[in-house]
């Protein structure tokens, strides 16, 4: 079971990290209308590069699967464009809660 899409409300677009290159980081192509649900709120979260403790103020719900490495570009429904800090997967298979892909930005 997917969480609902009822639930996902807001829009963001998402522009997967691909890596670094001589001139920066480099990103894929945008994915464009992601229905998500876009919470404004601090929290403290361990970093999926160097395993530092930093400071996410934006937490992102949507379907599973969504293609968002750490690094990745994206662009919350007010127009401010943030940074994925990290990525996680919800699931619990067979039992009756929404499985949905968390990403906490900076």
């Amino acid at each position: 079971m997917n969480v609902p899409r009822y639930l996902l409300r807001h829009r963001i677009t998402v522009e997967p990290y691909l890596g670094d290159s001589a001139y920066g980081p480099t990103y894929g192509p945008a994915v464009e209308d992601v229905p998500a649900l876009v919470s404004a709120a601090v929290r403290q979260v361990r970093r999926a590069t160097d395993g530092r403790e930093v400071v996410s103020t934006t937490q992102v719900i949507t379907e599973p699967g969504l293609d968002s490495p750490p690094g990745s570009r994206i662009t919350l429904p007010d127009g401010r464009t943030t940074t994925a800090i990290t990525t996680a997967e919800h699931t619990a298979p067979g039992l009756p809660v929404p499985a949905c892909t968390e990403v906490s930005c900076e």
